[in-house]
């Protein structure tokens, strides 16, 4: 999308075009000049730590034993090594590189922001008023949220319907959210994981009724997503009261719905042992040298339109992409409502592997791809998925899907953890600001 930009204004972006491009050249040049050819070196020791350290990391996830902690020194000694060689070797030009890098940044980001080429952003609906909303409420969620922010006294208090689950007894929440509908409940919602939301919103979607997400879960991912705040779940109650609708996709996996993603392969096998919960670190390295090295563990398939990943140990579909090429952003999708499903693929053999897939511009060892469809196939009958956290057994192939604008989310209108959007950088378009003469 084209703004009209006024001249001061079109002089302000290439200048900051300029003044980025300026700063990140000092940035990556004063270092070099300073040390000669000692800068050189320093530069080459940074690029061999990195790989030594990536290396390291795959020893670490792959082997047992004395192998293991040895793997797992040089991985934490390497980069601490370099971080005081670089220190000790620049000094005063270390930080001053340090501020460059961050000017150049943020004027890159203003020279791109002022062009008007931000994502789109979900679009706010008007939300009716509802009159018997039901909630269910996971006691035991987030270590106890629901009781410590009173959320089921402050739901009653706005006319909500809420069921708290027994801790002691397993409840079916789709046949408890099918049970509501049925009695007359204009909306749904819940106050718990990740894993209970999503089975609550395809009873939502499927017949049409507004969902409340109540961030009392333990990561709260798909709130993180919607803009919710995670630190004070009672302020998601507003939406009640003062709420608009977001109408966002919803992504199935065998038939099981996902708010957030279906996780094939390494990860997917960890959390299947009983003994996940109670150690989630020492089952995972106990668990994944056997995973990643293929002697554990079925052979996966995954078919996305027209690519086919053979032999990925982890395959990750998710309901919108996972933003990427952006550590800020890392773990979070820029939308909710694009249609597509994203799908990321990792294959690793070695330790050179390991290293190229942290410093290669594109890694091999990676894919990311997006589609409506993906189907996960493994040389076996079956296969371990996490569907939103929850571990699962499917038949296969699995075919995942998304269903767009599916789930109509009720959301106070006011959300602070809207993150401001930030364009990502783009040197060839910053170089084209900066070199562009007059008015555009």
């Amino acid at each position: 999308m084209s703004v009209d930009v006024t001249g001061a204004a079109w002089d302000g972006q290439r200048w900051a075009a300029r003044v980025s491009l300026a700063a990140a050249a000092l940035a990556g040049l004063l270092p070099l000049a300073y040390g000669g050819l000692g800068g050189v070196l320093l530069l080459a020791a940074g690029l061999a730590g990195a790989a030594v350290t990536a290396a390291a990391l795959w020893w670490t996830l792959t082997r047992r034993g004395p192998e293991r902690w040895l793997a797992a020194v040089v991985a934490v000694v390497t980069p601490t090594l370099l971080v005081v060689l670089f220190a000790v070797t620049l000094g005063w030009v270390l930080l001053l590189s340090l501020a460059l890098w961050t000017v150049a940044v943020s004027s890159g980001r203003y020279a791109l922001r002022s062009t008007g080429r931000l994502p789109r952003r979900t679009k706010e609906h008007r939300a009716r008023p509802v009159e018997r909303p039901f909630l269910i409420m996971n006691p035991r969620s987030g270590g106890g949220k629901v009781e410590r922010f009173a959320l089921k006294e402050k739901a009653e208090g706005l006319g909500a319907r809420v069921v708290l689950l027994d801790p002691e007894e397993h409840q079916d929440v789709t046949a408890l959210a099918r049970a509501a509908v049925a009695e007359g409940a204009d909306l749904l919602g819940v106050a718990g994981g990740d894993g209970t939301q999503a089975l609550v919103a395809a009873v939502a979607a499927e017949h049409d009724l507004p969902f409340l997400v109540i961030s009392a879960g333990t990561r709260n991912h798909f709130a993180m997503d919607l803009g919710l705040d995670r630190t004070d779940p009672s302020t998601c109650l507003d939406a009640l009261t003062d709420g608009v609708e977001l109408h966002v996709d919803l992504g199935f996996a065998g038939g099981h719905p996902f708010v957030n993603n279906a996780s094939f392969g390494a990860y997917a096998a960890v959390v299947q042992s009983p003994a996940y919960r109670d150690d989630k670190i020492g089952t995972t390295l106990e668990l994944l040298p056997d995973l990643l090295t293929r002697q554990r563990g079925p052979r996966l398939t995954a078919r996305v339109g027209d690519t086919t990943l053979d032999g990925p140990q982890a395959v990750l579909v998710s309901n919108n992409a996972y933003r990427t090429g952006d550590p800020a952003g890392l773990g979070r999708r820029r939308r909710l409502d694009s249609g597509r499903l994203g799908v990321l693929g990792v294959k690793v053999d070695s330790a050179a592997e390991a290293a190229a897939l942290l410093l290669a511009p594109v890694p091999q060892g990676l894919v990311v791809l997006s589609a409506r469809e993906a189907v996960v196939d493994a040389d076996r009958t079956e296969i371990e998925v996490g569907v939103d956290g929850e571990a699962l057994v499917l038949p296969t192939p699995v075919h995942c899907r998304i269903a767009p604008g599916a789930l109509r989310v009720r959301v106070p209108r006011r959300r602070p953890g809207v993150p401001v959007e930030q364009p990502r950088l783009n040197w060839r378009r910053l170089r084209k600001l900066a070199a562009t003469a007059g008015r555009g």
